[in-house]
């Protein structure tokens, strides 16, 4: 087994490469003058099992593309098996027709990640279940519920706990982390009421004098956050703080959330974390590299995955 990181979230990379008491793979990836994407793979991978490790984040077409020439690099090389590690899989937002002639654009990169040479996919916390049946390779999809699951219970013991979902899609990750900790499910209904008039949010369940806390799996403006925390500090509840998977965070995400009534935004670190995330009063970050590590030892090995959240 060999373990290849790009360029994307290297920090991760080597906690997962460490977890494994394997050393990464030694390769070259740079750019030419143009910007366009070279890669050199510096050790043998014939007949290997190789696991490319690279979030398609921030640039998220810079990334992909490094990937792409990874997974070729990899099978023109005899690589025995290409598994994409993609902690964070970009343009899963795109995951269907929003409108007459729109792409599906996740299924646009699903097929170029199969066509580029991938054996396998292994991601967490996809943004719809359905993405896993854009793949025409297998893919294995972790959850980070037991990780946030863990903190919540540090952190959050005997307190009045209600979970929230912060849309109506994201009730089934809200229950099973609920389910986890044994506490009530409140769910957020937000609507506009007309274009460019902010979010009125109603709130089915009752947050008075609880300490809530939201689930969801991709925060980027943090604008939706943000609102449902005012909406349920407005609702009566005790304090706010939210467990998102993916730290997404562009533009002004972070100043919001820092002057937002949240306590703490916690993420994963799927995606490498900024400067200004890193300097954040209110933001944190919990890694993911032991469960993906565990995962990639298991799929070397052709163990069962999915007993890893038994």
């Amino acid at each position: 087994m060999k373990i290849l990181a790009c360029n994307s979230n290297r920090p991760l990379a080597e906690a997962m490469a460490a977890y494994l008491n394997l050393p990464l793979t030694k390769a070259s990836i740079r750019r030419f003058s143009d910007m366009e994407v070279f890669v050199e793979i510096q050790e043998n991978v014939r007949g290997e099992d190789v696991f490319v490790i690279q979030s398609t984040s921030y640039p998220a077409n810079d990334n992909l593309m490094e990937l792409l020439v990874c997974i070729d690099a990899l099978k023109r090389g005899s690589a025995r098996r290409i598994t994409a590690v993609m902690p964070y899989f970009g343009y899963a937002r795109q995951d269907h027709k929003s409108g007459p002639r729109t792409p599906i654009s996740a299924k646009l990169v699903a097929n170029l990640i199969a066509r580029a040479g991938a054996d396998r996919v292994l991601t967490i916390d996809l943004h719809a279940g359905q993405i896993q049946g854009f793949f025409d390779i297998p893919l294995d999809h972790l959850y980070g519920a037991p990780v946030f699951a863990k903190d919540i219970k540090e952190h959050y013991d005997n307190q009045r706990l209600m979970i929230i979902s912060p849309d109506v899609g994201g009730v089934v990750r809200a229950r099973a982390i609920a389910k986890r900790l044994d506490a009530d499910l409140a769910i957020i209904d937000k609507r506009r009421e007309q274009a460019g008039v902010s979010e009125v949010m109603n709130i089915i369940g009752d947050v008075k004098d609880r300490s809530c806390i939201l689930i969801d799996d991709i925060v980027d403006s943090a604008g939706t956050l943000c609102n449902a925390a005012e909406a349920l500090m407005k609702a009566g509840a005790t304090a706010v703080s939210a467990y998102v998977t993916h730290g997404v965070l562009s533009g002004g995400a972070v100043a919001r959330v820092s002057a937002s009534p949240l306590n703490t935004l916690v993420t994963t670190d799927s995606i490498m974390a900024t400067e200004a995330v890193r300097v954040s009063h209110n933001i944190k970050q919990l890694t993911v590299a032991p469960l993906m590590a565990e995962a990639i030892s298991r799929i070397s090995t052709e163990s069962s995955v999915s007993s890893l959240f038994d």
